[in-house]
């Protein structure tokens, strides 16, 4: 019965993830990188320069520095989506897939700047009276009360999306394949249970400190992280300098002709790395909004401008660097691996001996940092939904999906994720649309300060 219940969630999944979507992520982001004229590439200066605190207010209402929002929300996307996921869609659409990875994260950069700016112009209060942010909050103070039962449905398959399934079970897979069995201990559904418990007790203890510890937490530990795998990476990259360009070919080449992938045809890979690059930099899904909702700002477009550096970073950047890693050493051809282990292979085959255990602190920081951010998602939606008396309960039931995720099998559980990412997609994408008027007002009037220098 389980196994019957596996194949009907990849069935979904593969249903879900066609046209509409493709047009609701890409068309949307196109949309929204016209209407606002380009304004999110015309100011990628600007914006960095308020992610250094030039521009931070202490007596602003939130509650985190635009510093701790970007880290927030890219902790829950600098992740396993950056190293499993880029694996995931080399493996399911070829090296051409990345390039469609591209794409939709340069349309999701003008996603994020809408949503986000409309994260914090739109905030509004949960029952307990703290200042929210995020899609559910934009929809209803936005376009009224009448949209509330969207905001309930984006929240209650937010619950499911942000659920630490895919990042428990790779980090249990990294440990397995890398640290137990090459020593000879032996992999079983009891090992990988053990793990998921003691990966469930460390986050239990960081996530319920609230979002102030984890905003805390993910400002350190994820620059620390893209450090360390960024210079392993460039190590493998530049090591084997002369097949870089080769590399950018075979990405372009396979991108329009699938000849990578058996059977493969040009809208079966735009499929993967649109699914993939929603699973690296979730541009559209509404995840991000929330982090940035708390943000310590009253200028919407700030820090709009803050969250579209989110795709840039972990998709143009990480993802790529992941991927140049894999087909370089060619173990995309030369290995039956899936998901961490493909990535670990290359590292290993690149650095021998040494590489796979950097890998595996790399993807120990990179799921661990995930996994503290998304409970704070979580803790948002059932708050909308229930009310902020209950909310922390959800962060006692994340604790114990990690065991579940720990234990489970990894396609099924990617099934069950881009369910839950295209149901967000929807809601998120439609209703930022309808608002969109509003962040291109406040635009103009931002960037015409910004020019006098006010």
């Amino acid at each position: 019965m389980a196994e019957n219940l596996g194949d009907l969630i990849i069935n979904i999944s593969d249903g879900i993830w066609g046209a509409p979507i493709l047009i609701l992520l890409l068309g949307g982001g196109f949309y929204f990188l016209i209407y606002s004229r380009l304004a999110p590439l015309r100011y990628i200066g600007h914006a960095f320069q308020i992610l250094t605190g030039k521009y931070d207010d202490p007596d602003e209402p939130g509650q985190l520095r635009h510093y701790q929002a970007l880290s927030t929300a890219l902790a829950g996307t600098v992740g396993m989506g950056n190293v499993s996921g880029v694996a995931v869609a080399i493996t399911m659409g070829g090296p051409g897939a990345i390039f469609w990875m591209w794409v939709s994260a340069l349309l999701g950069v003008s996603t994020k700047f809408f949503t986000c700016s409309l994260a914090v112009m739109f905030r509004g209060k949960d029952s307990a009276g703290e200042i929210q942010g995020g899609p559910m909050y934009y929809i209803t103070e936005g376009l009224g009360k009448n949209w509330k039962p969207v905001a309930i449905f984006f929240s209650i398959v937010g619950m499911i999306g942000v659920s630490p399934l895919f990042q428990a079970n790779q980090l249990t897979q990294m440990i397995r394949d890398v640290v137990l069995v090459p020593n000879n201990i032996e992999a079983s559904f009891q090992s990988n249970l053990i793990t998921g418990i003691v990966i469930s007790i460390i986050v239990g203890v960081v996530v319920i400190g609230g979002i102030k510890r984890i905003g805390n937490v993910t400002g350190r530990v994820v620059p620390l992280m893209v450090l360390i795998y960024t210079i392993t990476v460039l190590y493998i990259i530049f090591s084997n300098s002369s097949q870089i360009i080769p590399a950018f070919q075979t990405i372009l080449h396979d991108a329009f002709t699938g000849d990578a992938v058996l059977g493969g045809s040009l809208g079966a890979i735009i499929i993967v790395g649109v699914r993939r690059a929603a699973f690296s930099n979730e541009a559209g899904l509404g995840t991000a909004p929330m982090a940035h909702g708390a943000a310590k700002t009253s200028e919407p477009i700030r820090e709009g401008l803050v969250a579209m550096l989110g795709p840039i970073i972990d998709t143009i950047i990480v993802c790529t660097m992941t991927a140049l890693a894999i087909i370089i050493t060619n173990t995309w051809i030369e290995s039956s691996a899936d998901g961490v282990t493909l990535t670990a292979n290359a590292f290993d085959s690149a650095i021998p001996v040494y590489g796979k255990y950097i890998l595996t602190i790399c993807v120990t920081f990179f799921a661990m940092s995930t996994l503290f951010a998304f409970p704070y998602y979580g803790v948002k939606c059932l708050g909308f939904v229930a009310g902020a008396k209950y909310q922390h309960l959800y962060n006692y039931i994340f604790v114990v999906v990690i065991i579940i995720g720990a234990v489970s099998n990894l396609h099924v559980i990617i099934g069950l994720i881009d369910i839950s990412f295209a149901l967000m997609a929807f809601p998120t994408v439609i209703t930022t649309i309808l608002l969109s008027p509003h962040v291109r007002r406040a635009s103009k009037e931002y960037f015409r300060k910004l020019k006098q220098g006010r």
